[in-house]
This record gives structure tokens, C-alpha cells and sequence, in this order.
């Protein structure tokens, strides 16, 4: 006996378009898996790895590329990028290249820029038994620019960078065209809970736990930092491993001659010298601002500004205005 006709619709074919549309989502499908899967045991297990690329993004984002060069004992690892006038960057106590990222971003377009890890501080060489004061970094970094052959320079240092700096132009003025100061250690300024501390033989710049890292970046910056959890485990290992490193640098910084580096040689600085300051800086006293400018007898022209909504580290704090501060005087000179 013949069965009746089956009465199930027949399903009707997808379009081949729809088909491939499909494959393609249910591959993106599992990337996006293997993704997810990747960067959480990235954060969990190796943190390092992303903050790396991280920085490795915003130097592409700023067309910075990094460098190095064998100078003597020290490799120097710096970015290099952009056009037009040459604009050395030089960072503080305890940083690295990086803190300028953001600022070279808004640079490039205008400058050729260097920056470098100072010796001692991120992929630059450290020497164990070596001096790294502000007399010894400043010899060192004449070793770097003749290195790189680089003629004259707009030179730009923050905190402890900007004592190498203002030593440096003091010592090598056919070198620095202009030299800019951002809330830079080796001034005179009035006493404050920080200068005390220091002198007293506490060193704030020491931590093992998240709290004490919040403790330090409170002292340092207005605002928290908004920092993954596991990328602060990352720079407190750092920390514990540079120990003894920023103990002794923290030693040699007490003594007169450092503290007072930039302060003793005011009067040998003939280039225009810009200070830039946070008004509200717990560690450096904007004080320090006046006795720059009252100690430039012989620059050819004195700047300075001062920036609200920020405590020590404006490049982080206020980008913007940090590079358009840094443009406006490179380019009025």
C-alpha cells in the first residue's frame, strides 16, 4: 500500500551568502572566546605581559619607536619619533619612559622627540655600585647625546629629571637651546611634610602593598590612579625588587649638593628656561618656582606657568596642557 505524501514543509535552503555569513560569526564566535580566555589569564597569571603591550599601543598611538644604544657601560633604551625641532624628555625618581607617553602623543606632530629611560630606571643599565645622583646621570646623558650625535636640543625634565637637566645645561650650554623645568627637584623651596620626611630618613617612594602603593600615589598625584588590581601587584614587585636600588639614590639625593643642584648653578643657565608647576605639589613646594626665577640672572628669557588640578606629575594629571605649555615655549624661542 503506497504511504501518503508527507506533509513536513521542506526546509528551504539558505542563501550562500547567509551560509558564509554564519561560518564567519561562528569563527569570530571562537576567537572572541580564545580572546577572552587569552587576556584573563594574561591579567591573572602574567600582568606584566599587558601592561607591556599596553605601553607598546600607546607608543604607536604617540609613532614613537623604540631604541637603544651601548653607551660605555650603559645600554640606553629610549623612543624616538616625529618631526622638527629635537626635543629631549627626561623623567623623575622611580619612573620610566612612559610617564610621557601621553604628551609625546600631542608632540610628535610638531617635534622630533628622544626619550629615554634614564641608567639605573626601566630597560636602561644599571651598574650595581654605581653613583646615579644628578652629577653622575647628567655626565652620563653627555655621553648619550654625543652618542646620537644630537646638536642642539630643547631639553625638558620632571622632578629629578629636570635636576640632570638643569645641570646638564649648565655644564653644556652650546647643547640646550631651551630648557624646560617641570616641578623639578634641585631648587630651593619651602619646607613641607615631604621635605621633612626625607631628611628625616623616610623614604615615601617604599611600598609592599596595595595600601602603601595608594599611600604613595596620594602623595604624588590629586587623583588615584585607575589602575587594575593586578597591574598595582606588577609595580609593587617592581618596587620590592628596586629596593635597595631607590634606598641608596634616595641616600645620595639628601646631601646639599644634590638637593641644591639646580639651585648653585641658576647663574651659569643663558638659554630661555620655562618652569612649569603644579600649584597644589606636595612633594616639590611650588615655592621652588621662585627661586628659579629669581635665580636666572643671566637667561636669555624666563617663562613659567602653573597648573591647577594636578600635584606632582602633570604629564599624567594634565597632558594637554603640559604639551601645549611645552609647544607654545619651544616655539616662541
Amino acid at each position: 500500500m503506497a504511504l501518503p505524501p508527507s506533509t513536513k514543509p521542506i526546509p528551504a535552503t539558505r542563501p550562500l551568502w547567509k551560509r558564509l555569513l554564519l561560518r564567519r560569526l561562528k569563527f569570530l564566535g571562537w576567537i572572541a572566546g580564545i580572546l577572552i580566555v587569552v587576556l584573563g589569564g594574561s591579567y591573572l597569571f602574567a600582568p606584566q605581559w599587558l601592561m607591556k603591550a599596553n605601553f607598546m599601543r600607546q607608543a604607536m598611538a604617540a609613532n614613537l619607536d623604540k631604541h637603544s644604544v651601548e653607551v660605555g657601560d650603559t645600554k640606553w633604551v629610549y623612543y624616538e619619533g616625529g618631526q622638527g625641532q629635537t626635543i629631549v624628555l627626561l623623567h623623575g625618581l622611580g619612573d620610566s619612559k612612559e610617564v610621557w607617553l601621553d604628551v609625546a602623543k600631542l608632540l610628535t606632530p610638531h617635534f622630533h622627540l628622544i626619550i629615554p629611560d634614564l641608567p639605573g630606571w626601566g630597560e636602561s643599565t644599571r651598574v650595581v655600585g654605581a653613583s646615579y645622583n644628578v652629577d653622575a646621570q647628567a655626565a652620563r646623558l653627555d655621553a648619550f647625546v654625543e652618542a646620537l650625535r644630537l646638536q642642539r636640543v630643547i631639553l625638558v625634565g620632571h622632578s629629578l629629571g629636570g635636576a640632570i637637566a638643569g645641570v646638564y645645561a649648565a655644564e653644556h650650554p652650546d647643547h640646550v637651546s631651551e630648557l624646560a623645568l617641570i616641578d623639578s627637584f634641585g631648587l630651593q623651596y619651602k619646607e613641607n611634610a615631604f621635605a621633612r620626611d626625607a631628611m628625616a630618613g623616610k623614604d615615601p617612594f617604599i611600598f609592599d602593598d596595595r595600601a602603601g602603593f595608594e599611600r604613595m600615589t596620594a602623595l604624588a598625584l590629586n587623583k588615584p590612579l585607575d589602575l587594575p588590581g593586578r597591574f598595582v601587584d606588577v609595580l609593587i614587585k617592581r618596587n620590592q625588587a628596586d629596593r635597595a636600588f631607590i634606598e641608596q639614590n634616595f641616600k645620595e639625593l639628601r646631601e646639599p649638593s644634590q638637593y641644591l643642584a639646580v639651585q648653585n648653578r641658576l647663574g651659569d643657565l643663558t638659554m630661555p628656561v620655562l618652569g612649569v608647576w603644579c600649584r597644589d605639589d606636595k612633594i616639590i613646594d611650588i615655592s621652588a618656582l621662585d627661586s628659579l626665577r629669581d635665580g636666572l640672572t643671566h637667561s636669555a628669557a624666563i617663562s613659567s606657568s602653573t597648573l591647577n588640578g594636578c600635584n606632582h606629575i602633570p604629564m599624567l594629571e594634565k597632558p594637554e596642557a603640559t604639551a601645549q605649555i611645552l609647544t607654545g615655549f619651544a616655539l616662541s624661542h
